[in-house]
């Protein structure tokens, strides 16, 4: 159904909605059809983006500019973004490009943010505070309610990054799952953003953004009146708008309804929860974070375990692998077609544990040793060298360019960098 849909408007654009008028009305359906579920008041409004990236992109640039209009910005000084250090890259992303400052704060062990010092970061230049629903390392919920009443006694918005989780929250909420109030039934949260192509199981790219205010949507958009080729207007970043993805999510929507969404939702839930019980039994491992969502993060118990080589070899025995840093672990986001699996992957995990423990040599070979060099280098600006110098291979001229896992295992110039940190620690053990 989804295919179908969006092949049908293949050759549509979202760019001008007098030209494609159901094209319109589907996104309209779409913005409504999710207000209502994150709760949104009669007076709410938003609209589709390419995912969650633009979401975020466009809701620091709204908030900024609304600021801006209230001459709220002190001048000559970038206007600031404050979140937990976990928020998506892509609010760093976003305060790059709109000359702004992220200021982060530091999480405990299980992701979660104490919003008294997330609160104490807010000064005369924040135009937004942020927090996720869930946060993607560790999948907790950050403490919104907190959060949000703080920054509305200093009358600054907030906005909730719900692009992974707000088309599943609530549906775990409704099948019993014991869920923290995250979304516009908290007074202090202005504008949410959610991806319609994660469990709206829509086709890439579909997001949404919605306001709790519909008067703030005008910051969002971009407007140029003196151009010879006429008024140009964009409601997002892009100029020309995919028809296909927002038929697509239309269709999904509409196809799997209520009913739908909450079996795929259960079943999602099934596999992560039986995942989180299979790893707690595994002496070596400790899950990270809090079981809030479909995100089951774990990391090594015991110290003399490697958990990027546990990666390798889950690796090798052809399971997909999401490697983490601070602290090093592995990441898994379930999803319904993982409930099958569930038995098999749990049985290797173990055997591969136990393989990592008898074997320490394994942390220095393969992608273990990049992972666990680049986690350990002090000198972030060395890290970033190596990854863009890989990107410019991967989308240069060069057909030939290695991938990740076919790299060196130990670039020269991360070498030196773990052989300066390595005699550090010898100092330092010297010294103690």
């Amino acid at each position: 159904l989804v295919e179908q849909a969006h092949d049908r408007f293949l050759a549509t654009n979202g760019l001008n909605p007098m030209a494609f008028q159901s094209l319109k009305r589907m996104e309209e359906e779409v913005v409504a059809m999710s207000a209502s579920l994150l709760h949104a008041p009669p007076e709410a409004s938003g609209t589709m983006t390419s995912g969650g990236t633009e979401s975020i992109i466009l809701a620091v640039k709204t908030w900024r500019d609304r600021a801006a209009a209230r001459r709220r910005i002190p001048a000559r000084r970038p206007p600031e973004v404050v979140a937990p250090v976990t928020v998506h890259p892509a609010f760093a992303k976003a305060c790059h490009l709109l000359g702004m400052r992220l200021r982060t704060v530091a999480v405990d062990r299980d992701g979660l943010v104490d919003p008294s010092r997330l609160l104490r970061a807010i000064g005369r230049r924040t135009v937004l505070v942020v927090a996720s629903a869930p946060q993607y390392p560790h999948g907790a919920v950050d403490p919104i309610p907190e959060i949000a009443a703080g920054a509305a006694r200093r009358g600054v918005p907030m906005h909730v990054d719900a692009c992974f989780g707000g088309f599943l929250l609530p549906w775990l909420e409704r099948l019993g799952v014991t869920m923290p109030t995250w979304d516009f039934r908290v007074p202090g949260v202005q504008s949410i953003s959610a991806d319609l192509h994660k469990y709206g199981y829509a086709a890439k790219g579909a997001s949404v953004l919605l306001y709790r205010d519909a008067s703030t949507l005008r910051h969002q958009f971009y407007v140029s009146t003196d151009w010879p080729g006429g008024i140009y207007a964009s409601p997002g970043l892009a100029g020309t708008r995919p028809g296909g993805p927002i038929a697509a999510a239309w269709a999904a929507l509409q196809g799997l309804g209520e009913a739908g969404y909450l079996d795929l939702t259960r079943q999602t839930w099934e596999a992560a929860e039986a995942l989180r019980a299979g790893i707690a039994d595994i002496a070596a491992l400790r899950l990270l974070g809090q079981p809030h969502s479909s995100i089951v993060t774990w990391t090594a118990a015991d110290d003399r375990l490697d958990i990027y080589a546990v990666a390798d070899l889950l690796q090798a025995r052809g399971w997909s692998v999401d490697r983490q840093q601070d602290p090093p672990a592995v990441h898994c986001s379930c999803t319904p077609a993982n409930l099958p699996v569930i038995p098999r992957y749990l049985a290797d995990l173990r055997e591969c544990v136990d393989e990592a423990l008898r074997r320490p040599d394994l942390a220095f070979r393969g992608d273990a040793a990049v992972y666990g060099m680049m986690a350990r280098v002090p000198v972030r600006g060395l890290v970033r060298k190596g990854v863009l110098d890989l990107m410019e291979q991967m989308y240069g001229a060069d057909p030939e360019a290695p991938s990740l896992s076919e790299a060196p295992a130990l670039p020269a110039w991360g070498q030196r960098a773990l052989d300066r940190v390595d005699r550090l620690r010898r100092r330092l053990r010297g010294a103690a």
